[in-house]
């Protein structure tokens, strides 16, 4: 076929033709390769380092022009800070928070038009690509706001003398190594992160858009992924694990799928820590209108509305902590807020069907007992610990639902003075009807009671407190409340009923019902509890409510007084007639000791 094809004239020719055109073109891309690289690096250098005002340097080993496929490949790039020139503007009080350096062994440039940056000095490019990056960002916060320099003007206008725009249609970084170190604290903390990808989309420098806000370092879109990040904490008593996470800033969107957070068994966490055990899971977190900007420069966390949904949340108390010596006021949200070390302003958090439990092991029982939370939702408005956000509004509420024990519906609302230094805060809620022996598993492992029988109509309560004392009205209404007393048996390992107290309890402690007959006034009470120093929040909320439990049920002062002298009592004799006893057995026991005495003389004496 070939031989047939070159049999005429006008064949070879046209052959001939297209040989020398594919050879002039192979030598005028090898001749332009070799007088773009130059003019090419020359440009990139400039332009990094007028841009950043001589605080960033780029450097390459080659760069290839392919002109035929409009490309452009760069191989080991480093772009570093100047530290001189940084060291420098610290000083000025103009230094950056953020610092930047990146490693890419090879950087690929498409559909670029090189006529155009030479002839009109527009860069215009397709598609960047950079496989498996190295970037490493270190944050010191020098400043807390924009700093004011001599020289006003804008990245376009510093560079427009070597370029009229610079337009990049996608920038795409995958299987990026990203490292973070964090200087801010009091010692230096360090993130590591792989398998990232970064995509930014229409990035544009030009007059037009050296003012735009709604683009993003420039860029009209850029979205960060990262999967199946795993990690463990620094004391190595927990892993945690985050699915997949995604970071729009032209939607202002963080998105977070599957996160977990879970501790080392039981009794190896015990054994190394005094600490509380916490477990948590999320399916999904997101944030909407996060101000990315703010955060990146400053870690100022700025969003209107944080969304939390399906997750569980449970909390099982140390056995082995060490009684607290300090002010446990810090534990409470409050307090909690203003230690945060960002800038923290949320409008609206909105949480839905979370269910959480608190496990604690009771000291005389050494059995675990566990209260849960089901199905748990709520809003929290105003979480926020930033000044001009606070001299607005100081207060913070809560919205709360759940179903107690998965049985009644609990609803309970809550507000917090953000900004007293007392630290005060009110919670008002009820809970519905609910049969009370559902409340065993917790009550009979750390309270050593069993609720044989009783209905909950209804439980309220209303309390303004703040870090010394807690005051309000507690109400519970009930019907044929049944109980009976118990005692840890260790020989056995489990609970033995106490017949006595339990008959004692209720024929002349317990109330069987509030109201004790149907139309008369039902009992309340009126709390003033002082909190010890030593009792966190929600200790201190337990017991509050306790204390107005009690009296409801027949335990006021004077009954509790009553039954710790009866009980005292019965303690005493049980502990002389346990003395008697063993009189007895001491005196039974001389007697046979006497007549074994007595008969081993009279069958000496009849030997004899």
């Amino acid at each position: 076929m070939a031989v047939d094809f070159l049999k005429h004239k006008w064949q070879k020719r046209l052959l001939t033709f297209f040989l020398i055109f594919v050879g002039l073109i192979l030598i005028l891309s090898f001749l332009v390769n070799l007088y773009w690289s130059p003019i090419l690096a020359k440009k990139v250098r400039n332009v990094v380092l007028t841009s950043s005002d001589g605080l960033y340097k780029i450097d390459f080993s080659d760069a290839k022009l392919h002109i035929i496929r409009g490309e452009i490949d760069i191989y080991n790039i480093v772009l570093k800070p100047d530290t001189a020139v940084y060291n420098q503007r610290v000083k000025d009080h103009l230094a950056p928070n953020n610092l930047v350096e990146l490693h890419v062994k090879r950087l690929i440039l498409s559909h670029i038009h090189p006529f155009s940056l030479y002839f009109h000095h527009k860069l215009d490019i397709g598609q960047i690509i950079l496989s498996q990056p190295e970037l490493d960002v270190s944050y010191q916060l020098n400043h807390s706001k924009d700093t004011v320099t001599k020289d006003h003007r804008t990245i376009w206008q510093k560079m427009s003398k070597s370029l009229r725009s610079i337009h990049i249609g996608e920038i795409s970084l995958s299987d990026v190594n990203f490292k973070y170190n964090d200087y801010s604290g009091h010692k230096l903390a360090i993130s590591e992160l792989k398998e990232m990808n970064l995509n930014a989309t229409d990035l544009l420098i030009d007059s037009a858009t050296q003012a735009d806000k709604s683009r993003i370092l420039y860029c009209r879109d850029i979205v960060a992924e990262l999967n199946n990040y795993t990690g463990h904490s620094p004391n190595g008593l927990y892993s945690y694990k985050i699915k997949s996470l995604r970071l729009s800033t032209r939607t202002s969107k963080l998105t977070v799928v599957g996160l977990d957070l879970h501790p080392v068994k039981t009794s190896v966490f015990f054994e190394k820590s005094e600490k509380d055990r916490f477990d948590a899971h999320l399916d999904s977190l997101q944030i909407s209108n996060f101000d990315y900007l703010t955060f990146h420069k400053y870690r100022l966390i700025n969003a209107s509305h944080l969304i939390l949904s399906r997750g569980s949340l449970s909390l099982f108390t140390n056995p082995n902590k060490k009684p607290a010596t300090t002010d446990k006021e810090k534990t409470y949200p409050n307090f909690g807020l203003k230690e945060i070390r960002a800038d923290l302003n949320i409008d609206t958090i909105d949480a839905s069907h979370i269910n959480v439990s608190y496990t604690e092991i009771g000291k005389k029982s050494q059995k675990a007992g566990t209260i849960t939370f089901n199905n748990s939702s709520g809003r929290f408005l105003n979480v926020t610990n930033n000044k001009a956000a606070l001299q607005k509004n100081n207060i913070s509420t809560v919205n709360l639902s759940s179903y107690f024990m998965n049985r009644s519906k609990l609803n309970v609302h809550l507000t917090f003075n953000l900004t007293d230094e007392n630290l005060p805060f009110t919670y008002k809620g009820d809970l519905g009807p609910m049969d009370l022996s559902v409340l065993n598993p917790a009550i009979m492992p750390l309270g050593l009671i069993k609720i044989n029988s009783g209905k909950l109509v209804r439980y309220e309560f209303d309390i303004t407190g703040d870090n010394s004392v807690s005051k309000g009205k507690i109400s519970l209404l009930y019907n044929d409340l049944k109980v009976t007393v118990l005692k840890a048996d260790t020989v056995n390992d489990k609970l033995k009923h106490m017949t006595i107290a339990s008959l004692y309890a209720n024929l002349l402690v317990l109330k069987h019902d509030n109201p004790d007959k149907p139309g008369e006034i039902p009992r309340s009470f009126y709390v003033n509890y002082y909190r010890p120093k030593d009792y966190p929040f929600f200790k201190n909320i337990w017991h509050t409510l306790l204390t107005g439990i009690k009296p409801c049920v027949g335990l006021d002062e004077k009954m509790q007084k009553d039954v710790k002298n009866k009980m005292a009592d019965m303690a005493i004799k049980k502990q002389q007639h346990q003395i008697k006893k063993e009189q007895r057995k001491q005196r039974r026991a001389e007697r046979q000791q006497k007549r074994e005495l007595k008969k081993q003389q009279k069958e000496q004496a009849a030997l004899q």
